[in-house]
């Protein structure tokens, strides 16, 4: 008897509220179908049902989004031993539209990945949820949130005060830095600046910045101000009070980001992981690389970290004939950190003119001296990163500068 006929197929079609289940046996044929609330008290009536079809088989589980709506029930049925696998959407996507006549339902939608977990029950991963990794990433998209947020709000800082300060932005160098935040607070508009002296600005600007505001830039804005001439109108203490209610809102969100970067500090303890050490990479950064990759014992080796990330070039043949190209697969989100961190290790400072990472700066240089373009040599780049990342994470090592000849460096 093949071993796959030792077990039923449970797939599961996930949702916020409530999940649906179809169990099919090795010949495709469905036993029973079970639509349950997304709550643990509910999730033995699956199991229930799963053992009354079953007869004696052992079931194994199949969910598509481990890491979202369906983390709770993975961890409920590891919890209670069962094999649970984790299916790729993009096949159970492949294995509905397969069908003569496409439909679309839950109950279709559970048949289809249960007919994935039948079918590549071997090649499919187990489900390994971890709440390290979710926490992480969690708080990754809580910070993206406030700082798109963040946007928002400055955008409209900057709409409203073109009305009043024509030149507020020979102002200050950051609209929303600590001696800004207090000038706008204080002086939504120039009515509020009309008896105050150079010595008294100069007060509020330094007691705002630390002493690093001096007379010179009281001076500078008054003078920017006096040469905008008269931005008074109608129902100016209505517009200054949108700003004033802005400048509130723009510190709450800064104190809030400030919270989860110190939360984000004490995850990234908890690692053992130091990819802080490599040029480019603070705690936001590895959090987020962290967060994508999971557990880096899933990998086998780098080439696989790569081909997960969409950096390893995919062959495209047919009749013997074909080349490599670039993939447009993987996960988007890690190869745009993997992107952005190469474009940072090839830099030069503006101050110094000297390379943030001497040894990629010239491997960089080196691939376009071979004729590749700076796209080509730049993804030449990336890849060398992915060992990087993965031999730092897989040793819990730092990253140390490389005093040997790039070509035995890198």
């Amino acid at each position: 008897m093949h071993k796959k006929q030792n077990h039923v197929y449970v797939g599961l079609d996930l949702h916020k509220e409530t999940h649906t289940a179809v169990i099919i046996d090795c010949w495709n044929e469905k036993l029973g179908e079970l639509t349950f609330e997304n709550r643990p008290s509910a999730f033995e009536g699956l199991l229930d049902k799963a053992k009354k079809c079953s007869q004696g088989l052992t079931p194994v589980f199949g969910l598509e989004d481990v890491g979202g709506y369906g983390r709770s029930l993975a961890l409920y049925l590891l919890e209670k031993g069962y094999a649970v696998k984790s299916v790729n959407p993009s096949l159970s996507w492949a294995q509905r539209m397969s069908a003569p006549t496409t439909k679309k339902d839950d109950s279709y939608d559970a048949f289809c990945i249960a007919c994935i977990l039948l079918n590549k029950l071997n090649d499919l991963p187990d489900a390994n949820p971890q709440d390290l990794y979710w926490t992480m990433a969690q708080l990754v998209g809580r910070r993206e949130s406030l700082v798109k947020t963040q946007i928002i709000i400055k955008n409209q800082l900057h709409v409203n005060l073109v009305h009043n300060y024509p030149k507020y932005t020979k102002f200050f160098a950051l609209i929303d830095g600590k001696a800004a935040l207090t000038f706008w607070e204080q002086y939504p508009s120039p009515i509020h600046l009309k008896d105050i002296t150079t010595e008294e600005l100069t007060t509020v600007l330094q007691k705002a910045s630390r002493n690093s505001c001096s007379t010179r830039k009281a001076e500078e804005i008054l003078t920017l101000v006096k040469d905008d001439g008269s931005t008074h109108r109608e129902y100016q203490e209505s517009r200054d009070m949108i700003i004033r209610n802005i400048i509130k809102q723009i510190r709450f969100i800064k104190e809030q980001i400030r919270e989860v970067e110190v939360e984000m500090e004490k995850i990234m303890a908890l690692t053992g992981y130091k990819l802080n050490t490599l040029a480019g990479i603070n705690t936001v950064t590895a959090c987020s690389l962290i967060a994508e990759i999971g557990d880096i014992g899933r990998f086998r080796n780098a080439d696989k970290l790569a081909r997960f990330s969409g950096i390893a070039p995919v062959n495209l043949s047919s009749a013997g004939k074909g080349k490599d190209q670039k993939c447009r697969q993987g996960n988007r989100k890690l190869h745009g950190i993997f992107y952005f961190l190469a474009v940072q290790q090839v830099q030069t400072s503006k101050c110094s003119g000297l390379p943030r990472n001497p040894v990629f700066r010239e491997y960089y240089q080196k691939k376009i001296r071979e004729g590749k373009t700076k796209t080509k040599a730049l993804f030449c780049v990336m890849r060398r990163l992915v060992n990087i990342i993965y031999g730092m994470m897989k040793n819990k090592t730092e990253y140390v500068m490389p005093s040997l000849p790039e070509k035995d460096a890198v």
